[in-house]
């Protein structure tokens, strides 16, 4: 899950979130058409060079947010929550909380982003040709490229780039779209969601492994149709086809512990009684008297017996030392109306997604208004380890 970098913008409830390692392909991308657009229109300036390169890089990732935004939108349209939508080193990614529960609602899900981008890239092709004059002056790209104004080099290189995403994102490599896609079948066939993710996720490490191959070869020289030859190009090949493969294997043992915690009751795992601590203590009390000489890393806050909050060493790291023994906890704690909980009976694999969602270390588990106990991840990855058995069949 992608937590660094900072927030742009909310379209359709959605947060848009740029990953500080987004900055580093957005100026190599920007260092590339600056490059391409020099040597194809030696009479413009430099200014004018970078600045369609600086534009033609921000319209490029505005089309990845769209493609992505179009998985986002169908995804809560099915009533599956959306963190946000993340920009990063490799484009972009949806943060959608959990699978599709049907293999329909899971093909129009992955479907719908490719085809946005192919849809976009025709439209942008278009419009192109609209701009540029006569269709003939694009039948040769490499010679065509030199006759046209900015706005038409614009819409030619991001339609043919939308439209390359697209294509690329339909290869039936798990979990690219093509390789969700390919899922969505399976499970259809097969009825069993683990058994699809399993031969998709395989069909994505073959087609991974094919690319880092493909990649070593070019460094070496070899020419690889379509992706060309080179050191830089064949890195890249190979760091791509590297992160496909840790996300198909990442994707697959995902699915597995979700089967291991499906239809496991949280009060089978939560701690029972847990430590709790009074609203009204110090901070300093709250260190001395409760956190100091045990593993406990959060506390229910409680005020005349009713879950008020929760408070956790990481609150207490916010507070000054000189303040510790003047701050109380219920100045720190979150409070009760901010707390994501659970109940004894709920499913485990259901628990554990709220905890995702939020990004928190523990849920409250409530009898009615009344606390039952803790839910705590390394309670959960305890229960995981016990039946560490599982991943292997």
């Amino acid at each position: 899950m992608l937590r660094s970098g900072f927030r742009i913008g909310r379209v359709f409830g959605i947060d848009i979130r740029v990953d500080w390692s987004w900055l580093f392909i957005f100026l190599l991308v920007t260092w590339n058409l600056s490059t391409v657009f020099g040597q194809s229109h030696p009479a413009w300036t430099p200014a004018l060079i970078w600045g369609v390169a600086v534009i033609g890089a921000l319209l490029f990732f505005g089309s990845v947010v769209g493609h992505e935004l179009a998985h986002s939108v169908v995804a809560k349209a099915r009533g599956i929550p959306v963190r946000n939508i993340t920009l990063f080193l490799f484009g972009g990614v949806s943060n959608i909380q959990h699978d599709p529960n049907s293999p329909g609602a899971e093909f129009w899900m992955a479907i719908v982003g490719p085809l946005t981008s192919l849809v976009l890239g025709a439209v942008l092709l278009l419009l192109a040709g609209a701009t540029a004059g006569p269709m003939n002056t694009l039948t040769n790209p490499i010679t065509a490229l030199a006759g046209l104004g900015p706005v038409s080099v614009l819409f030619l290189w991001l339609g043919s780039v939308n439209i390359i995403l697209g294509i690329f994102n339909l290869v039936p490599g798990f979990p690219l779209d093509g390789g969700r896609v390919l899922r969505s079948i399976l499970w259809g066939l097969t009825g069993n969601l683990r058994r699809a993710t399993r031969w998709a996720a395989g069909v994505g490490q073959f087609i991974a492994w094919a690319m880092i191959l493909a990649g070593i070869a070019m460094v070496f020289g070899v020419q690889i149709p379509f992706f060309g030859t080179g050191l830089i190009s064949g890195v890249w090949l190979a760091f791509i086809g590297w992160f496909l493969n840790s996300a198909s294997a990442g994707s697959y043992q995902q699915v597995v512990v979700h089967d291991i915690l499906h239809g496991v009751p949280v009060e089978r795992v939560m701690r029972q009684d847990p430590p709790t601590v009074p609203t009204n203590i110090t901070v300093g009390s709250l260190v001395n008297d409760h956190v100091m000489g045990t593993d406990t890393y959060a506390f229910p806050a409680m005020d005349d017996g009713r879950l008020a909050g929760i408070v956790t060493l990481e609150d207490v790291r916010k507070v000054p030392r000189q303040n510790w023994e003047t701050v109380t906890v219920r100045e720190i704690m979150t409070p009760f109306d901010q707390l994501l909980t659970t109940a004894p009976d709920d499913d485990l694999a259901d628990a554990m997604d709220k905890i995702q969602e939020k990004d928190v270390r523990q849920l409250p588990v409530l009898r009615g208004t009344a606390l039952a106990g803790l839910l705590r991840r390394q309670d959960i990855m305890k229960w995981l380890q016990l039946h560490a058995e599982t991943f292997r069949n």
